[in-house]
């Protein structure tokens, strides 16, 4: 079987890799360098956890996810992973952190709740202002994004059986026929053709336009003392919700940097415009870093990145058969990448073993065994 995957990203990568071992001739065809700087998976670092809110069929999949992302490591001869733990927090009628606990506890992985009184003793790098109630799991870490995708584009490059086309953008895609056709004219046929193109799918596949939205993210990075850099190093991820302000942390591990964002989806922008941000984009943010962390007035704005997410109204992903020959590949929403070598490996399973394309579809919507 021959397949054709448009897009480089994780999903992509992964996918070509996944098919590949499955024994199919594989050509992956990207609009820019691979990996594209400007692709969602292109960041020094994405996280994996456990908890996840209601969303019970995702918190199932995340030790299937940590067993993919091992068959990974063993084909790249490197773990680009760091382990951190998770603590979620909530306040102010926030109900997510408490709904997770309960998630997991009913499928065995259950969080251990900290007393608010107790937290600056346990992580004296926070404050409690606002917060009312505080979970820890010891599972959790930080993906080296970046370095993943750099790793797995250099190693399917040499790879028998798969071509990779960087700076060929696709123009057209033909989901009847599996066939595409380049901006340079060129057409390409296979049996087979995946779209993985994340923020530009709805540009390539207008139909799905209303579907998969593009949405414009802000993250900074902090450039802050040594002590306290030294501190977040062996710190854990923090997943806060109080009220209508969120965030998460990534802690600076492996000297990357520390990274915060927040949980709302902007829904607008254009993946293809110029990406200046500014702190006044970040206020509210800011303002919550102010009163959440310890010694944040010390903390520097190192730079600011914008990176774009492509969503969905219920934030599940979509993985569908759609035409004859094709599949559309958005397991999105700012948290597929975790699930980035699994959703690979699943796809090119039910591609090659020609499962049903409908329980595959609801498997990675995360509704099996969902609440």
């Amino acid at each position: 079987m021959k397949a054709i995957v448009v897009g480089g990203g994780i999903m992509g990568l992964a996918t070509t890799w996944a098919l590949a071992r499955e024994g199919c001739r594989v050509e992956l065809f990207e609009q820019a360098d691979l990996p594209h700087p400007l692709g969602s998976s292109f960041d020094e670092h994405r996280l994996i956890r456990h908890p996840y809110g209601d969303h019970a069929g995702y918190a199932r999949l995340i030790d299937d996810a940590f067993a993919a992302w091992e068959l990974v490591w063993q084909e790249l001869g490197q773990r680009l992973y760091a382990p951190t733990g998770t603590l979620a927090l909530s306040g102010n009628g926030a109900t997510w952190a408490g709904r997770s606990a309960a998630s997991l506890a009913a499928i065995g992985h259950p969080m251990t709740e900290i007393a608010v009184a107790d937290l600056p003793r346990r992580f004296p790098l926070l404050k409690t202002h606002g917060v009312e109630r505080a979970f820890w799991i010891a599972s959790g870490g930080v993906l080296f994004a970046q370095d993943i995708v750099s790793a797995l584009a250099r190693r399917l490059a040499a790879k028998p059986g798969v071509a990779l086309h960087p700076r060929a953008p696709v123009r057209d895609v033909d989901l009847d026929r599996a066939r595409i056709v380049t901006e340079a004219g060129a057409a390409h046929d296979a049996d087979v053709v995946v779209v993985a193109a994340g923020a530009w799918v709805p540009r390539l596949l207008p139909s799905l336009a209303g579907r998969l939205v593009p949405s414009r993210q802000v993250v900074a990075y902090f450039d802050l003392p040594a002590a306290d850099r030294a501190a977040w190093a062996k710190g854990p991820m923090i997943l806060e919700q109080t009220g209508d302000m969120g965030l998460y942390l990534v802690p600076p591990m492996q000297g990357r940097g520390l990274k915060v964002g927040d949980h709302a989806f902007s829904r607008t922008g254009d993946p293809a415009a110029e990406r200046t941000a500014s702190e006044d984009e970040m206020r509210p943010l800011l303002a919550r870093c102010r009163s959440l962390l310890q010694g944040f007035a010390q903390w520097r704005v190192e730079r600011l990145k914008v990176c774009f997410y492509t969503v969905t109204a219920d934030e599940r992903f979509v993985v569908e058969k759609q035409g004859e020959a094709g599949w559309i590949m958005s397991p999105c929403s700012g948290h597929g990448f975790k699930f980035g070598a699994l959703m690979g490996l699943e796809l090119a399973r039910t591609i090659a073993g020609e499962r049903d394309p409908a329980a595959h579809a609801r498997w990675a919507a995360g509704l099996e065994g969902d609440t």
